[in-house]
């Protein structure tokens, strides 16, 4: 039971720690010139190539259909959603975008109230009013101030449909899990992963000869600093589904906003530390009223 504790306890650490720093190093790269799906794919596919030391004597047979239906759902959400943030990133400040995240949570209560009818109790519309409070603090101090103009800008809608991805990605990462390992798993996200972003470069016609004639020292060390911090989230993530809901995880998780809002000033100059603090601080306390005390 102890062994329990510690392993979760330390994977939902992890999970806080290295996902805002795999969101810094996502933005610095796109400064760097970067396309978005190109970051995107590259993680992915570095990521997928690293995971077959963990599936080399798998047995495709061995896996059933559910496994691979869940999958393929998790590898276009994962996709999709990680390329919308990178491109949130390169559009937004990582302190104003990080706390945006806590919206998963009222997503998630909506999704729930429309699919299965499940009616939220007080906890619920407090903690739903409790996010909306605190984002107040986080998005007035961008330049539109909290208002609709604001979700009407480029990165604040790439992070909405990022988050509402990824929301249902860590619902179809469970399911995988539940029908193979955490090894199987890892691999799974990264090759079907993979797969997708180059799908979606081919679409975009994005010039990948292009990109990578853009690399240099400084930018192979961040793609390594990356590829280490995303595959240490996947893992630290999967683990911690694995021993607990979806949505205690999730609420958890959200902690991570902080950290985001301190790393955006130190590292982007960005402004209004205070009242971001705040702003997350009460987003993390709403995000956790909907889903701990439902």
């Amino acid at each position: 039971m102890l062994s329990f504790i510690n392993f979760t306890l330390l994977a939902v650490i992890t999970r806080i720690l290295v996902n805002p720093f795999s969101n810094v190093l996502q933005k610095q790269i796109t400064i760097k010139g970067q396309h978005p799906l190109f970051i995107n794919l590259f993680t992915y596919l570095v990521l997928a190539i690293i995971s077959t030391v963990f599936i080399f004597d798998v047995s495709v047979q061995s896996l059933d259909s559910s496994f691979w239906w869940y999958s393929l759902a998790g590898g276009i959400t994962g996709a999709l959603g990680n390329g919308f943030i990178i491109k949130a990133l390169e559009k937004g400040d990582l302190s104003v975008l990080g706390p945006i995240n806590a919206y998963k949570s009222i997503v998630g209560m909506l999704f729930a109230f429309i699919i299965i009818r499940e009616v939220p109790n007080t906890w619920g519309f407090l903690g739903m009013a409790l996010i909306i409070i605190g984002s107040y603090f986080v998005l007035d101090t961008t330049e539109e101030k909290f208002s609709w103009q604001l979700f009407k800008t480029p990165a604040i809608q790439y992070r909405l449909a990022a988050l509402i991805l990824t929301g249902i990605q860590a619902v179809l990462d469970k399911k995988v899990i539940e029908h193979s390992n955490l090894e199987i798993a890892f691999a799974g996200w990264s090759i079907f992963g993979a797969g997708f972003s180059f799908v979606f470069i081919l679409f975009t016609k994005v010039s990948i000869n292009q990109e990578i004639k853009k690399f240099n020292t400084s930018i192979v060390v961040k793609y390594a600093f990356l590829v280490t911090t995303v595959g240490l989230m996947l893992a630290s993530t999967n683990y911690t589904l694995s021993h607990m809901p979806v949505g205690y995880a999730l609420a958890l998780f959200q902690l991570s906003i902080l950290l985001s809002v301190v790393l955006g000033h130190r590292l982007f100059n960005e402004l209004h530390l205070a009242k971001k603090l705040i702003g997350a601080s009460i987003m993390i306390i709403g995000s956790a009223m909907i889903i701990l005390l439902k």
